[in-house]
């Protein structure tokens, strides 16, 4: 994701959806539709009252997992 991080602030800032992860309750899964039918995915854990990125990819779906925003 080097050199597309303004695209990875987008999707934490505002995301289309987000969802939490089925293996850790404390991390979430900032999903933003991009062109070509693909998802920018950025993944969060919080840490106390902060929260960190843990990673961002590509993505051709979005995972399953509890949807946490929109309800």
């Amino acid at each position: 994701m080097a050199g597309n991080e303004r695209e990875v602030e987008s999707t934490l800032t505002a995301p289309d959806e987000v969802r939490q992860s089925r293996t850790n309750p404390h991390v979430m899964l900032f999903y933003r539709l991009r062109e070509a039918r693909t998802f920018v995915c950025a993944v969060a854990r919080r840490q106390g009252s902060d929260g960190i990125l843990v990673t961002a990819y590509i993505a051709d779906r979005v995972k399953e997992g509890v949807r946490i925003w929109p309800t």
